[in-house]
């Protein structure tokens, strides 16, 4: 507990000096390495995601209902999507966000280990550390292509939903619902195709993770 509120307070002093390098050397101080804050960070980048997956697969279940109402409780309905819509838009946030911190941390630690490598006398452990270095970064790299590729599948999902959330709220009428069910075919396809590339990064970030255990 003691050690939490000296880290709380550690982040208390970044907030005041917005210096990312004096975060990583409170942090340390308090026994939080580099290495713990990438692995905490991969993992809630991977939690954000998982959020995310769901936040969509709610709202897709949400337009589905919406296209199988008639009139009278239609206004309600959109008053639904709407808010599963600023939903996906916050989860999505939330996931750019907690990726943005993975790769801070990580550019911090690799250029940390490249620099520490320079002080061994054994040559031996000098290659052999490099070798590490090298293969972590390698999986690293996976690990964010991953994510980022399953990020840019969001937009693209949030703008098609915003559009029929937006043609929904100016055609509050049954004609509107026709032309609606006209987009759940290759809305249903979009969702899917996020999903399962955030079960990829997901699982990405599982791997790396182990790898740092």
């Amino acid at each position: 507990m003691k050690r939490l509120t000296v880290a709380l307070a550690a982040l208390c002093v970044l907030s005041l000096f917005g210096c990312q390098k004096a975060y990583y050397s409170a942090m340390e101080s308090v026994g939080y390495d580099k290495r713990e804050i990438l692995s905490d960070r991969v993992e809630n980048a991977r939690e954000s995601q998982q959020e995310a997956k769901e936040q969509f697969a709610s709202a897709l279940d949400q337009f589905r209902s919406v296209v199988a109402v008639d009139g009278g409780t239609l206004e309600e309905k959109y008053d639904t999507l709407n808010g599963e819509y600023e939903d996906c838009e916050d989860r999505a946030a939330a996931v750019t966000k907690r990726i943005d911190k993975v790769e801070d941390v990580a550019e911090a630690l690799f250029k940390e280990w490249a620099e520490e490598i320079k002080q061994y006398s054994s040559d031996k452990l000098r290659t052999s550390s490099r070798a590490k270095l090298s293969a972590t970064k390698k999986k690293y790299a996976v690990l964010v292509k991953a994510m980022r590729r399953a990020e840019s599948k969001m937009q693209p999902v949030l703008a098609a939903f915003k559009d029929q959330v937006l043609y929904l709220k100016h055609n509050l009428n049954a004609k509107a619902i026709a032309a609606l069910e006209g987009e759940l075919s290759s809305i249903r396809t979009d969702v899917d195709t996020l999903i399962k590339e955030m079960d990829k990064s997901i699982a990405e970030a599982d791997a790396f993770i182990k790898t740092l255990e």
